[in-house]
């Protein structure tokens, strides 16, 4: 999703796959090896202990003509789906529907980065929210979040549940918190803990409403920031734009690409797949 620089970091500025160059930790576990690529840069990324690997095999992803990925499995069928916001302007939604996806996760809300942390809703989420619906598309939403620590991530989860209050969803609620490469930003200073522990604040506080909960994430927050571990109990969304993932660890939806095309939308768009169907009904309120 393209993004202007104002009140928020953008998907595809921030999550850039697995290219980049982070002070590594010691590997202190037995080094394991898949199919995937479990290096970043030549080096081994540890072996995460009770945190389940990725039953996918990435020989079997292929896109189509359209761009779209697909999965040479017929054992495993994938949903197609996008990922919207203010910056995709107006949506035709009957020919989004119409050109293939599945799926929408819109944006509700989020933080801005600058000192004051203000939440702010989407503009278009209302919209967007009853077009996709009538289109007869299945329906998520995300958070940008820029928490400093537990409270303000159940501030930003409340905050959220306001804004869904009496909707129903039949896809996930994510949790998107990402790095600011900007010396203002209010996380800039943030410990790998303190970005575990508001994840798991605001997955455990919509978690309590009964709503289905997954983590946005890409290759350095999921190897060496967020603590796999905590976090286990809820699926993640992965962001790495590449012809397969290499990510070690299990996800349920990926963000592959950020210029893909869709009927009804004008300019690029994020294009996910999910290898869940989240679509039982459930409703805030």
């Amino acid at each position: 999703m393209k993004r202007v620089i104002i009140l928020i970091i953008s998907f595809s500025v921030m999550l850039c796959g697995c290219n980049f160059t982070p002070d590594l930790p010691e590997i202190t576990t037995e080094e394991y090896r898949s199919p995937y690529a479990t290096d970043v840069n030549g080096e081994l990324v540890p072996d995460i202990e009770d945190v389940n690997k990725s039953p996918l095999n990435p020989k079997l992803f292929a896109v189509d003509e359209k761009g779209r990925m697909f999965y040479n499995d017929p054992e495993q069928s994938l949903l197609t789906g996008i990922d919207v916001s203010v910056f995709q302007g107006d949506i035709n939604w009957q020919a989004v529907k119409e050109d293939g996806i599945d799926f929408v996760m819109l944006r509700a809300g989020f933080r801005g980065y600058g000192s004051k942390g203000i939440m702010q809703k989407d503009e278009k989420f209302e919209s967007n929210f009853e077009g996709a619906k009538a289109a007869g598309l299945h329906v998520g939403v995300y958070f940008y979040s820029q928490a400093l620590n537990s409270e303000e991530a159940i501030e930003e989860a409340e905050f959220l549940l306001e804004i869904i209050d009496g909707k129903e969803l039949d896809f996930p609620v994510a949790y998107d918190w990402e790095y600011v490469d900007n010396d203002e930003a209010r996380t800039k200073d943030m410990t790998s803990e303190k970005i575990t522990e508001c994840a798991l604040a605001f997955c455990e506080r919509i978690k309590s409403e009964e709503l289905k909960v997954v983590v946005y994430l890409n290759c350095e927050l999921g190897y060496f920031e967020y603590d796999l571990k905590i976090l286990d109990d809820y699926d993640f969304w992965l962001a790495e734009y590449d012809h397969y993932p290499s990510f070690l660890y299990e996800f349920k939806m990926w963000q592959y690409s950020t210029v893909g095309e869709v009927n009804g939308i004008d300019g690029n768009v994020d294009m996910n797949v999910s290898v869940v169907d989240y679509s039982e009904k459930v409703s805030v309120g």
